[in-house]
Parts: C-alpha cells; sequence; structure tokens
C-alpha cells in the first residue's frame, strides 16, 4: 500500500523535529550534571522537569536566547553551556548574582548581560514592580523566556517587560512564560501574591501582539488547591504553574 505524498511529507517532517531535539537534550542532560549545579539545584529538577519544559518551548542549540530575571540562575546554569557553541544567551532585568556565576565559571563564560539601563522598582504604596527603560538591547531573538517572575510586576511592569520581549524577537520567534497558578478572577490576597491568573497572563500576552500558540500541563499539580502562599511547606515544591507559549507572528 502506498501512503499518501502529503502524510509521507508529514511523517518525515515530524522525524526531523525530534531528532533535531536529539543534540539539544544531550546538551541539557549534560548541563544537568554539571558541577556547577549544587544540591538545591538539583533537587528541584524532577519538578521543574527543563528537558521536557525547553523541548515544548522549543528551545535549539543554535538559538538566540534572552532570559529575563533569571535571578539565582536556576535556568541559567543549564541553558548557558547548552548554547554556548552554537548560540547565544542574554540575560535581562536583574542579572546580578546570575552576572557573578557568568564571570565564575567556564561554561557559563559566552553569557552576555542585556538591558543594562533598565531599572525595576516599586512606586510608593505599590504592592508589585515596575520597570523603567525595559527595552533589550537585543534584536532578532529566536526565543524570550521568563520563569516564575511574572507575578511580580504590577500592570505596567507586566506591559513594559511583553513589550520589551515583542520588540526584541524574531517574526517567528518564541515567548515562553512559567509561573505559579492563581485561580481565575480571584481578587489579590495575603495567600496569593506570588500566583497569577493564567487566563489574565494570555489576555495581557496577547494584547502586546503575541499569537497563543499553546500551553502545556507538565507543571499541572492537581494537589495544589491554589489557596496557599507559594512558600508554605505544604505547597512549596509542589505548585501547579502553567506554562504558555506565544510566537510573534508580524512586525
Amino acid at each position: 500500500m502506498k501512503l499518501p505524498a502529503l502524510l509521507i511529507t508529514s511523517l518525515l517532517a515530524g522525524s526531523a523535529f525530534a531528532s533535531d531535539f536529539e543534540a539539544t537534550e544531550a546538551k541539557i542532560k549534560a548541563a544537568m550534571k554539571s558541577d556547577i549545579r549544587v544540591e538545591a539545584d538539583t533537587k528541584r529538577d524532577r519538578n521543574r522537569m527543563p528537558v521536557q519544559t525547553l523541548k515544548f518551548l522549543g528551545l535549539r542549540d543554535d538559538m538566540k536566547v534572552i532570559e529575563l530575571l533569571p535571578g539565582g540562575g536556576w535556568y541559567t546554569k543549564i541553558l548557558a553551556p547548552v548554547l554556548k557553541e552554537n548560540g547565544e544567551l542574554h540575560l535581562a532585568y536583574g542579572t546580578s548574582r546570575a552576572a557573578k556565576l557568568a564571570e565564575a565559571n567556564d561554561s557559563m563564560s559566552e553569557v552576555k548581560l542585556a538591558a543594562k539601563e533598565a531599572n525595576i522598582y516599586r512606586k510608593e504604596g505599590a504592592r508589585f514592580y515596575s520597570i523603567e527603560n525595559a527595552e533589550i538591547d537585543v534584536k532578532k531573538a529566536d526565543m524570550v523566556l521568563t520563569f516564575r517572575n511574572y507575578h511580580n510586576f504590577a500592570e505596567d511592569g507586566r506591559q513594559a517587560m511583553n513589550d520589551a520581549a515583542w520588540n526584541s524577537l524574531k517574526v517567528g520567534g518564541i515567548y515562553g512564560v512559567v509561573d505559579h497558578t492563581r485561580r481565575h478572577m480571584e481578587g489579590e490576597n495575603d495567600e496569593n501574591r506570588r500566583r497569577f491568573d493564567p487566563v489574565k497572563a494570555i489576555k495581557e500576552i496577547q494584547a502586546a501582539g503575541f499569537e497563543f500558540v499553546d500551553y502545556s500541563d507538565l507543571h499541572y499539580r492537581a494537589d495544589d488547591e491554589l489557596e496557599y502562599e507559594v512558600g508554605r511547606k505544604s505547597v512549596t515544591g509542589n505548585t501547579d504553574r502553567f506554562t504558555l507559549k506565544f510566537k510573534k507572528v508580524k512586525k
């Protein structure tokens, strides 16, 4: 029986896509075993699932990637060695701790800092952060990523971050956002300040011009009742998180 040409093409394309990730996956797994990662990092691998998460978002080792708000560098320690040879990794906003790591470790030696003039601050009386000079001095990036940071910002800060991501990406570039889940339309309280409504995130990022591509249930946790602060002992390390993928489809 002959297979239709279109089906054959589709199968071959799917096979090529899968094999295309194999080299990147091998580099991710090697980075996960690096001495730069301390026990506190490796303990979170099972929960954060970096291989599966980065595969879903479409990472390849030859991409130009911007990581927003790298914090202590949990993902930076993985992304930097993966992209070191064939790609680029740029860090933007709140980069001081990750920058020190990069200076001290050869596997992160090619990491570049962007948006050095950006200022993250809280307006008087505000609970969440804003960003001044948010524009990122990197253009035609393949991917912008941010992990568990979206919830930290006020509406103007989120808008500035989304606009900066849009301006830095090439057409077809991917914007990946992961954060702790808040109940839809729930008002702010002392327990949910480090959570965010995924529906609201999707609407805001679409408003910045992005096309919503897909979501992943990799970090769905049925036993997180979405009721308690993410740092509580009953929740920490097991929070329900949304994993969203967007694309810049036009200039």
